[in-house]
């Protein structure tokens, strides 16, 4: 059976744009045809989205990398190039992406959500676009703009309406097959849930019919005490209980470690104050599980640990109650909130500024534009050339070498264009 993935990393390359033409009419009885090179196409963009289709992120382990098609080139007649398909990349719904150094892009709480994960290149300018008055036959094109690439984390963390919390072996895996389709895998020895599974309870006269209310319960790993400082795998084990609306405590009436059930109640809910404070103001129901494993005349008190009621998965002792009471709960907290946890999307475009940073070389002129000026354009051709320069000064890089302190001789490099700087330009 395939592995639970709740950590992966992803490789994201848009499409890199479709080269510019370089071509002239050549018709009868038409002595000097003009430029009609087309434009190249634009690559495809890569998304990330939230579907509900995959429940892990398994699919990343082994192939992390997703690739968008790359437009094509123009051509002569002024034919633009196609533009790359987009790449839509399904990830599971409650998906964190961050870049390499942490920061999250998104968090794609709800299905649909969809954060463009990579941009894809433009297309490059066939040389129609350069015919001018002064410039009647440019033998120039621009070439594709290369599409965006780069490493992203994906972190998982499971979205439920009720979260089972309790020490190992104390039934949660027993409660959610009865209650749901989920069949997780049952023994009677700790830890045997190394893996969180999500069961969907149907609730109503006919829970067949359609349109019946339903309630997506996860079954979370067993924890111990230590877990919110990272012991027994503490951290990602309870990063899923964070988007719960309810959380059900379970405490073992007749716990295999000899821990009394008001010891369990206070190490819980004590380790899930510690990882998140906000956990232990969530709605929650605390019953006493295993319930038909000791006689009712020796099960402690209620009070003695905060219990509502006693269940017996096995039985189905007190299963129809505890149910009917999480509809209650998760219908208010439906009503009164939307998706716990969800982080807008962070949007941080590309800065389109020029920025003048100095090193032992000489001076780099940084910024989007003024770096795509120079990476798509013919460096090689006299007008080509010209044209650059034109376009730099028109973006502001003369002033902003000059505020940086760059002098006659220096060396300056944007992109892979390479100069000596002089005022004359």
């Amino acid at each position: 059976m395939a592995g639970f993935v709740d950590e992966a990393q992803v490789h994201v390359k848009a499409g890199d744009g479709g080269a510019g033409a370089v071509s002239f009419r050549r018709e009868a009885h038409v002595a000097r045809g003009g430029p009609d090179g087309g434009d190249g196409g634009r690559g495809g963009d890569v998304y990330l989205e939230a579907s509900s289709s995959p429940a892990s992120l398994l699919a990343f382990r082994d192939h992390p990398h997703r690739r968008a098609s790359n437009g094509s080139h123009g051509a002569a007649g002024k034919r633009h190039g196609r533009a790359g398909r987009d790449l839509v990349v399904p990830v599971p719904v409650g998906t964190i992406v961050r870049d390499q150094g942490g920061g999250v892009l998104a968090d794609l709480a709800a299905a649909g959500d969809r954060l463009r994960a990579a941009a894809g290149g433009r297309g490059g300018a066939g040389n129609a676009r350069f015919g001018t008055n002064r410039l009647r036959a440019p033998a120039f094109a621009e070439q594709g703009e290369v599409g965006e690439e780069r490493w992203l984390d994906l972190e998982l963390k499971l979205v439920a309406d009720v979260a089972l919390v309790g020490f190992p072996n104390c039934g949660k895996s027993t409660l959610i097959a009865r209650i749901s389709a989920a069949r997780p895998k049952i023994a009677d020895y700790p830890f045997t849930t190394l893996e969180p599974h999500l069961g969907v309870v149907r609730l109503g006269e006919n829970a067949a019919a359609a349109g019946a209310t339903e309630i997506v319960v996860a079954d979370i790993p067993g924890l111990v005490e230590g877990a919110s400082e990272g012991r027994g795998l503490g951290h990602r084990f309870l990063r899923h209980v964070e988007r719960a609306r309810v959380l059900v405590v379970m405490i073992d009436l007749a716990p295999t470690e000899g821990r009394p059930p008001a010891e369990q109640e206070r190490v819980l809910l004590d380790e899930l104050a510690r990882f998140s404070p906000g956990l232990v103001a969530r709605p929650r129901v605390i019953v006493g599980s295993r319930a038909d494993t000791i006689p009712a005349r020796r099960r402690p008190p209620l009070a003695e640990y905060g219990g509502e009621l006693e269940i017996s998965s096995r039985t189905g002792e007190g299963v129809n109650q505890l149910v009917g009471r999480l509809a209650t709960i998760v219908g208010e907290a439906r009503a009164s909130a939307g998706s716990l946890g969800a982080t807008p999307v962070v949007h941080r475009p590309a800065g389109e500024g020029v920025v003048v940073k100095r090193d032992r070389r000489g001076f780099v002129v940084v910024g989007r534009a003024v770096e795509r000026a120079v990476s798509v354009s013919d460096l090689t051709d006299p007008d080509a050339l010209a044209l650059v320069q034109r376009r730099l000064r028109r973006l502001g890089v003369d002033r902003a070498l000059a505020r940086a302190g760059v002098r006659p001789g220096d060396d300056v490099r944007i992109g892979g264009l390479s100069f000596t700087y002089s005022e004359d330009g």
